[in-house]
C-alpha cells in the first residue's frame, strides 16, 4: 500500500547552457552581503569565477569569499565558514561547485545564527534549526550528489573519525540552482564516474526498500536505465553534451526526495561508505562503489522479489529456466560488470582501508532500519571484510 505523505520541493532550477543568465534576477531577492563559497580553484581556471564575480558586482553585492572547500568538508572548515559569515554579516550564500560545496554551504547556512555547537546540535543530536537560516543558491559544477535540490549536508569530523549527513527540511534547501552541463565537462574522468555511481546508489537506496510496487519504483527504474545508457556514452566521450546533460538531470531527480515517497528507504550503503570515507578521506562515490555489492549480495535473500525485478527491468535479465535467486544474482553481476566498465573502485583496500581499520569503520557506521534487514555490528564487520 502506498502510504500517506506530503511532498514539497521549494528549489527553483535553471537548466542548460544559458542558465547562468538567470543569476542576476535571482540575486535581486536577497540582501547586499553575499558569501561566495567554492572549492579548490577549478572555477577560476575555467573562467566561471570571473563570470560570477562580474554578475555579483553588477548586482551591487558586497562579496566575502570562502575558498578551498574540500571534497569531504570538515568540521574545522565549517567553523571557519561560520566565522567568516558572521564577520561579514552574510545575508545570502552562493555555492559554486560540486555537491560537497553545496553541502557545506547548507551546513554554514544553519550554523551562522546557531547559539549551540553545530556539530553537536545537527550531527550528533540530529536536531532541526531553531534559528535564522541564511538562504543558499547553487551554481553546480559536478553531477552526483543531488545536493542542488535537497536539504542534505554531510560533514566529516576527523578527530572523532565520523562522517555524518543531516538531511534538513524545506527551509534549508537551496532557493535556486543553476545547472549547466558544460560546467561538469572539465572534471577529471575519475570524478565523473564517481558521481555517476553516487547517482546510481541514491536511486538504489530508495528502490531497495518496501515490498510493494509503486510509482516510485517505476520512476526509479527509468532513471537507472537512463543513467546506465548515458554513462556508457560519457565514459567513451566525456565531452558528449547530451550524455552529460542526462546524467546531470538524473542526478537531480535521484535525490530531490521525489522517488523516496512511499518508500521506507535503506541508506546502509551510504552509512558504510561514509564511515570508510571518515578513515580514508576517499572520494564519496568510490566508497559507495566499493561496499555496494557485498552489501547487496548479503541482503538479497531478504528482499529477493525486488532484486529479481531489478535484474529483469533494469538489466534485461532473461528469467526463463532460472530460479529467482539465480535471476537476482545475474542482475547484480550485470551491475558489477557495468561498474567495472566505468572503471569504478571495487574494493575499499584500493581506497586506503586496512584490516586494522575495520573495527573502527564498523563502530562509525550508523545502523539504519529502513531496508530489508537491520544489520548487526558483526554483519557490518563481515560486509566490510568482504569489501576489502
Amino acid at each position: 500500500m502506498l502510504g500517506n505523505f506530503s511532498y514539497h520541493n521549494p528549489t527553483k532550477l535553471y537548466f542548460g547552457e544559458d542558465s547562468l543568465s538567470y543569476l542576476k534576477d535571482e540575486l535581486k531577492n536577497y540582501g547586499e552581503n553575499v558569501l561566495l563559497i567554492y572549492g579548490g580553484g577549478s572555477v577560476k581556471k575555467n573562467g566561471l569565477y570571473d563570470e560570477i564575480i562580474t554578475i555579483l558586482k553588477e548586482s551591487n553585492k558586497n562579496v566575502a569569499e570562502i575558498s578551498g572547500v574540500m571534497p569531504n568538508p570538515t568540521l574545522e572548515k565549517l567553523y571557519e565558514g561560520v566565522k567568516i559569515a558572521r564577520e561579514n554579516n552574510s545575508e545570502f550564500i552562493l555555492a559554486v561547485g560540486g555537491g560537497s560545496v553545496c553541502d557545506y554551504a547548507k551546513a554554514v547556512s544553519v550554523s551562522v545564527h546557531c547559539t549551540d555547537d553545530p556539530w553537536q546540535k545537527y550531527y550528533i543530536r540530529f536536531e532541526e534549526p531553531d534559528c535564522k537560516i541564511v538562504p543558499v543558491g547553487c551554481v553546480l559544477t559536478m553531477a552526483g550528489t543531488g545536493s542542488e535540490m535537497n536539504g542534505g549536508a554531510v560533514i566529516t569530523n576527523h578527530e572523532s573519525k565520523l562522517k555524518i549527513g543531516h538531511v534538513f527540511g524545506d527551509d534549508v534547501m537551496p532557493k535556486f540552482s543553476v545547472l549547466n552541463p558544460k560546467y561538469t565537462m572539465t572534471l577529471p574522468k575519475y570524478q565523473m564516474t564517481a558521481g555517476i555511481y553516487d547517482i546510481m546508489n541514491h536511486i538504489c537506496e530508495q528502490y531497495f526498500s518496501g515490498e510493494d510496487d509503486n510509482t516510485s519504483d517505476y520512476i526509479s527504474e527509468a532513471l537507472m536505465k537512463s543513467l546506465i545508457h548515458a554513462s556508457r556514452i560519457a565514459n567513451e566521450n566525456p565531452q558528449d553534451y547530451e550524455a552529460r546533460s542526462n546524467i546531470m538531470w538524473t542526478a537531480t531527480w535521484a535525490l530531490n526526495t521525489l522517488v523516496a515517497k512511499g518508500k521506507t528507504t535503506d541508506w546502509m550503503v551510504h552509512m558504510l561508505g561514509q564511515s570508510v570515507g571518515a578513515y580514508t578521506n576517499a572520494t564519496h562515490g568510490m566508497t559507495l562503489a566499493a561496499v555496494s555489492l557485498p552489501y547487496y549480495r548479503f541482503i538479497m535473500p531478504y528482499g529477493l522479489k525486488k532484486f529479481v525485478r531489478f535484474a529483469k527491468e533494469v538489466w534485461n535479465v532473461n528469467p526463463d529456466g532460472k530460479t529467482d535467486t539465480q535471476v537476482a544474482q545475474e542482475g547484480l553481476t550485470a551491475m558489477e560488470n557495468w561498474m567495472k566498465e566505468l572503471g569504478l573502485v571495487m574494493k575499499i583496500s584500493e581506497l586506503g582501508a586496512t584490516d586494522d581499520m575495520i573495527e573502527g569503520i564498523a563502530d562509525g557506521t550508523i545502523i539504519m532500519d529502513g531496508g530489508y534487514k537491520v544489520l548487526t555490528r558483526d554483519e557490518i564487520v563481515q560486509i566490510l571484510k568482504e569489501s576489502m
